[in-house]
């Protein structure tokens, strides 16, 4: 067996332990930025070595405009992580995007604010840009497309981050819509930007675990979105094995 790390995973709400994951230990890290959402788990799944954190914290205590951000992508980059598939829960905007869909995105709109966003804000040398265009490692993206191919996974989508913790209102979910996103989230911005700073090839699967507000005529209740996460992390789960078998 390798010690190389084939990838890490982030695991966001809905799945804060891996399944199948032989875990080798727990590793506390500490960052210049502050201390990650929690340890960081080691582990195999058959002969492939994979690290888990999990982005809320293990209790699921870490509201998204909390998370550590910059902590935790230094966290996995300092370990030796070179790859890492998020793992995200979603409202559905457009019509595809169904409660329990699994969807792997390709572009991302930003409306996320005061968060602690970049790695190059001070002590430089120079001003520090990157290339953000296509936000999702490709590479990574087709792995994820081509092992979820038999769990009808979505190629593509437009993935909407907002502040959080509240909800959405309808009209923010229509103005979004115009904006031309399928999916609304919370967590994608900063954590894409964060690792391509830091040279990770980063690529997500997004969970709809809810149609966004004003898309359904039932309020949005937290049961029916633990439901709906229920009911899909068990492909998830399977998603990643494939990813890696």
């Amino acid at each position: 067996m390798t010690d190389y790390i084939d990838f890490a995973v982030i695991g966001g709400t809905g799945l804060t332990a891996l399944e199948g994951l032989e875990i080798i230990h727990r590793e506390v890290v500490h960052t210049p930025y502050g201390e990650p959402s929690g340890q960081i788990t080691h582990g195999r799944i058959g002969e492939h070595r994979i690290v888990f954190l999990a982005r809320h914290g293990y209790s699921h205590t870490i509201p998204p405009h909390q998370i550590n951000y910059r902590a935790n992508m230094w966290a996995l980059k300092s370990i030796g992580v070179e790859k890492v598939v998020a793992i995200a829960a979603v409202g559905g905007i457009t019509p595809a995007m169904q409660p329990q869909a699994l969807v792997i995105p390709n572009q991302i709109i930003d409306y996320t604010y005061g968060r602690k966003h970049t790695y190059f804000d001070e002590g430089l040398e120079k001003v520090t840009h990157i290339d953000f265009s296509k936000p999702y490692c490709e590479e990574l993206r087709q792995a994820l497309l081509v092992a979820g191919k038999s769990l009808g996974v979505i190629d593509g989508a437009t993935y909407g981050a907002t502040q959080g913790p509240r909800l959405e209102t309808a009209a923010e979910i229509q103005r979004m819509e115009r904006d031309g996103c399928n999916v609304v989230g919370m967590t994608a911005m900063p954590e894409a930007a964060l690792a391509r700073e830091l040279g990770l090839c980063y690529a997500s699967c997004n969970v709809v675990a809810n149609w966004a507000a004003g898309k359904s005529e039932q309020l949005i209740t937290m049961d029916e979105i633990y439901a709906n996460l229920a009911q899909s992390m068990g492909r998830v789960r399977t998603l990643l094995r494939s990813l890696v078998c």
